[in-house]
């Protein structure tokens, strides 16, 4: 299973008190648990082992106030479709990311109906997905995307209006009190979600301690390095200081902001010439009911022009621990850390001799990224209540809050279409080549598409299983393997069956 190419990776002794496990797992969020969750149904032998630095399992990105809880299925992210030269709209990472989505409810749904899980309305309900735009320009933009979405049998069941009266019965509180004096459109769709992904992490550990998984909290990583014989000895320092070492064939990097830092230290070439550039995010938060009650809907605008794609605003309803809220943003924020509780040296410390050119190259092409953040930086609370109410025209100081969200961590790494230095937006795993390391790393779609995600690990790490594991991951996954586009007549199954087990009304009365 492993490459000679690894002798120029640098070695350690084994110790002499050694704590082996087929599989280690760092860092206790949405990845991880999903990771472990497929492998302890394929394999439920093995013995997995999860560290995480923090108290409790997904206090970090998959934390429900660190992220919007938006089930991405690119029903209403208008950055997920793009307008080409000839005025025509590429739907392609639309489709995309719907069918990851349908994998991660497939998955779901299959932990439910094997009584794995209890109850979905604890992590995920229906909410309508919407997009609204504002001037000609957009509203011509928006049109042609419906016309394009809504041919395509992955968004049957999206509706398009310019009617200021039926926008009004979609979003009473975003139409209240609006001056209509330019065009204005939107279009919703039923089959949205609103996902809790730290409930959802927080469950996927409980199932995982009942399955004998080791799950070890406030345990540092300090080190990653290869043995010997070819295994990953891990160096793990508990709350009293203590360290411990533990060894396995197979180590996830799943500690978001954290992983570039454990990934430089496995040393793994896959790992060289990347770089990474935190964001932080800030949302306003209203939790009257007043006002919260007037609005069901997660409603995406258009960027502004030459903000990046992670600054597209959003009026989201939220479920958390029973109780609904409105957040809007996300507003950006900086700072030096890679995750909220991580340290403010965080960013030069990932600056490596393999990737300085990488990085100041991205710093060159990052000016106007800067300018947007220091703007963002210096708004004050009144000027973010006034992009809020281009959502809520009536919208009143004393009725939110700011709230600082997750941290993340954009790839930064060389490109053949970017060149030197390109800041990517998304998701990536970086896998040594014999596949015995990999790491997560990036940001949104991230959460939604995690059973994708790890679906991609599974594949890329393990390959020699690939032939037994399979009909276990078509018993999990019906759709695994088959894309949804190339079988529509999968798609209302799907749809119905997930509807279902999740208790998702609204995509149960599209789908019938």
């Amino acid at each position: 299973m492993f490459s000679s190419k690894y002798k120029r990776v640098r070695t350690v002794k084994m110790s002499n008190r050694q704590n082996t496990s087929d599989v280690i797992l760092i860092g206790a969020g949405i990845m991880s648990a999903t990771l472990g969750a497929l492998l302890k149904e394929l394999v439920p032998d093995w013995k997995i082992t999860v560290f995480e630095k923090l108290a409790k399992a997904g206090e970090e990105s998959s934390n429900e106030l660190n992220n919007a809880g938006t089930g991405h299925s690119s029903l209403c992210e208008l950055n997920y479709t793009v307008e080409k030269p000839d005025g025509s709209i590429d739907i392609s990472k639309a489709i995309k990311v719907n069918e990851e989505y349908q994998l991660s409810k497939q998955f779901w749904s299959y932990l439910v109906e094997s009584k794995l899980i209890e109850n979905p309305k604890d992590f995920v309900v229906p909410i309508p997905h919407m997009s609204f735009v504002q001037g000609e320009k957009d509203v011509n933009f928006l049109r042609k995307r419906f016309e394009a979405l809504s041919a395509n049998p992955l968004f049957q069941g999206m509706e398009y209006s310019e009617d200021p009266a039926k926008l009004a019965e979609w979003i009473p509180l975003m139409m209240k009190d609006r001056k209509v004096d330019k065009p204005i459109a939107a279009t919703r769709i039923a089959s949205g979600t609103d996902v809790n992904f730290g409930s959802l992490t927080r469950i996927l550990f409980d199932h995982l301690k009942k399955k004998n998984v080791g799950i070890n909290f406030n345990h540092s990583v300090d080190d990653i390095n290869r043995t010997s014989d070819g295994q990953w000895e891990v160096k793990v320092r508990n709350s009293s200081g203590a360290v411990e070492r533990h060894t396995a064939k197979f180590v996830f990097i799943g500690g978001g902001g954290g992983s570039l830092h454990l990934l430089q230290k496995s040393g793994i070439p896959e790992g060289k010439g990347i770089g990474g550039f935190p964001v932080s995010g800030l949302f306003m938060v209203t939790r009257n009911p007043e006002i919260v009650s007037k609005h069901q809907a997660k409603v995406y605008g258009q960027a502004p022009v030459g903000a990046p794609p992670m600054s597209v605003p959003h009026l989201d309803t939220r479920f958390i621990d029973g109780k609904e809220s409105l957040f809007f943003g996300p507003f950006a924020g900086f700072s030096p850390k890679f995750l909220k509780s991580g340290s403010m040296l965080d960013l030069i410390t990932s600056v490596k001799p393999h990737n300085l050119v990488t990085m100041l190259a991205a710093g060159v092409k990052s000016a106007a990224l800067t300018t947007y953040l220091i703007k963002q930086l210096m708004l004050s609370k009144e000027q973010r209540m006034e992009e809020l109410r281009q959502f809520i025209p009536n919208a009143k100081s004393e009725d939110w809050e700011l709230l600082v969200a997750g941290q993340r961590v954009q790839i930064i790494k060389d490109t053949a279409a970017g060149g030197k230095g390109t800041l990517q937006f998304g998701t990536e795993v970086i896998s040594a080549a014999d596949g015995s390391i990999a790491a997560l790393l990036g940001a949104s779609p991230g959460a939604s598409t995690a059973v994708s995600v790890m679906l991609e690990v599974i594949h890329k790490c393990f390959p020699q299983h690939a032939k037994a594991w399979e009909p276990k991951i078509k018993e999990m996954i019906p759709s695994y393997g088959i894309s949804l586009l190339k079988n529509p007549e999968l798609i209302g199954e799907i749809h119905e069956t997930t509807a279902s087990a999740l208790g998702l009304s609204g995509e149960l009365q599209l789908a019938k």
